[in-house]
């Protein structure tokens, strides 16, 4: 098979932890004789440094002819600590998921049975968690107009805007990603408060006799949010709308020891992008310590969704969960005995030629 991939390394820790995926699915593909074609652009502070645009029409028109985008990171501290900038990285990220029609962040979470020990909550509570959570992207009060402030800058204001079919298209897939594992589906709103919460509980009960066979619940976000930390187990799917997802997924991310193990996917109506749900971090880019196993699993995600290549997919899973196993990883998980971020591709690497 011939794999057309665009590759958006970014900012920060970007370019190391890409390179690392790059080489494992390289290995993977010379075991199973595909050919990939990979393309790089520029997107986040770096293309802002270069062209005045994070996401330059080069990079827009790059993703929308691939058939999958691989990504880093998007950030800067430069723009971070620069309230008044006019044009910033996360910008760039923005019009992607809106021109790509990016409208499905998919994470799956799931503890690693060698590293239960790094997650700050008890053994007991997170071995075995197992969830996949769903959050509306291209909707809601990041995307809502009017948004601005007043003319003496003494009032902002936001507005958060969601269409039943918005709800309807990501609310559908949720029930599919139900119907493949265990069959339950948490919908995560505050319908008790916000009208756009009402409406997709009512366009979720809507859709829900076309899935008998899953079970539904509604829960408020702030529910939601102890939920995850008291039983993690409880949840199979959850789907959500754009800002409660990012705040949750967030706080689910740390349920399993660290940030740079979770990878995710972004569904879209052209193109498909697959990330590690970490940001930049750029105190450490440059310095080859930062950990691409979130990234390498991305990867996997990528030859599982966008081209349907799940022995692949498992070869990465369990090349990683070796890795894991042997404590061949970076500061972030064992400092005394780290190796660094090219030497944790390198040997993921060399495991996948050896299987």
């Amino acid at each position: 098979m011939k794999l057309n991939i665009a590759v958006l390394p970014g900012d920060g820790i970007g370019p190391e932890i890409v390179e690392q995926a790059k080489k494992v699915l390289d290995a993977v593909f010379a075991k199973k004789g595909h050919e990939a074609i990979y393309t790089e652009a520029l997107v986040g502070a770096t293309a802002i440094d270069k062209t005045g645009n994070p996401y330059p029409d080069e990079t827009h028109e790059l993703c929308m002819k691939s058939d999958a985008v691989l990504f880093g990171a998007i950030g800067d501290p430069k723009y971070d600590n620069d309230p008044k900038a006019k044009v910033r990285p996360e910008q760039g990220l923005l019009a992607m998921r809106k021109k790509l029609g990016l409208y499905a962040n998919i994470r799956p979470v799931a503890t690693f049975p060698s590293l239960l020990h790094k997650s700050p909550l008890r053994a007991d509570l997170v071995e075995g968690a197992d969830f996949v959570a769903i959050r509306e992207l291209t909707g809601g009060i990041y995307f809502g107009r009017p948004q601005g402030r007043s003319e003496d800058g003494q009032t902002a204001y936001d507005t958060s805007v969601y269409t039943t079919e918005e709800i309807e298209r990501i609310t559908r897939l949720a029930f599919d990603f139900a119907m493949k594992r265990r069959k339950k589906l948490t919908v995560v709103d505050k319908a008790n408060v916000l009208a756009t919460s009402r409406l997709w509980r009512e366009t979720v009960q809507s859709i829900a006799p076309d899935y008998p066979e899953v079970e539904v619940e509604y829960m408020f976000v702030d529910n939601a949010a102890m939920q995850l930390i008291q039983w993690p187990k409880r949840f199979d799917v959850m789907v959500t709308e754009n800002m409660f997802g990012d705040i949750l997924t967030d706080e689910a991310s740390v349920i399993t020891g660290s940030l740079g193990l979770l990878p995710s996917a972004s569904i879209g109506l052209h193109t498909s992008v697959f990330e590690p749900i970490h940001g930049s971090y750029p105190q450490a880019a440059g310095k080859n310590i930062a950990n691409p196993l979130a990234t390498i699993l991305s990867g996997a995600l990528m030859l599982e969704s966008a081209f349907e290549l799940k022995e692949e997919a498992q070869m990465i899973r369990k090349a990683v969960d070796a890795s894991l196993e042997q404590g061949k990883v970076t500061e972030d998980l064992d400092k005394e005995n780290a190796i660094s971020t090219s030497e944790v591709g390198d040997w993921i690497a060399e495991y996948i030629k050896n299987m």
